[in-house]
């Protein structure tokens, strides 16, 4: 029969590239009769700077991040996905996405974006694609194209 994809991670991050893997997880997770966790995980460093200004940055990420991940869940099941659930949490994406998330839920797949970062910004802090293809306890599908899958 072939592999099968049970429980399908999609790591959203509000970039168009995260838009087109989240497109592609709906078909795979068709597929595959797959559940999906659609994650996002809030990047404290990149706000930590901020917060001195912004009291409330945290929560407005938080705010933003769950009507974004609400948004997609209903997209998901409107498009024929049974089990879609979402996880926020708080953190690196780099390191919480592959190490974390991807254990407590027992995901066989994870797909994310190609990060739009250039050769500098990869050269000192690599892209969140690239860690999550080296940590991940499972297969990662990364997303360069909008081409249907």
């Amino acid at each position: 029969m072939g592999l099968k994809y049970q429980n399908i991670l999609v790591a959203i991050d509000g970039s168009k590239e995260a838009e087109w893997a989240f497109k592609k997880s709906i078909e795979i997770a068709k597929r595959n009769n797959a559940k999906l966790l659609l994650a996002h995980v809030i990047d404290t460093r990149t706000f930590a700077m901020v917060e001195a200004y912004d009291r409330n940055i945290g929560e407005k990420a938080d705010i933003f991040a769950t009507e974004l991940l609400r948004d997609y869940q209903d997209q998901a099941i409107d498009g024929g996905v049974s089990d879609v659930q979402y996880e926020i949490e708080f953190g690196s994406p780099k390191v919480r996405i592959p190490k974390d998330i991807a254990k407590k839920y027992n995901v066989d797949l994870i797909i994310c974006g190609a990060t739009g970062m250039n050769a500098v910004e990869r050269f000192f802090i690599g892209s969140v694609s690239e860690h999550i293809t080296r940590y991940a306890p499972c297969d990662v599908l990364v997303v360069r194209t909008e081409k249907d899958s």
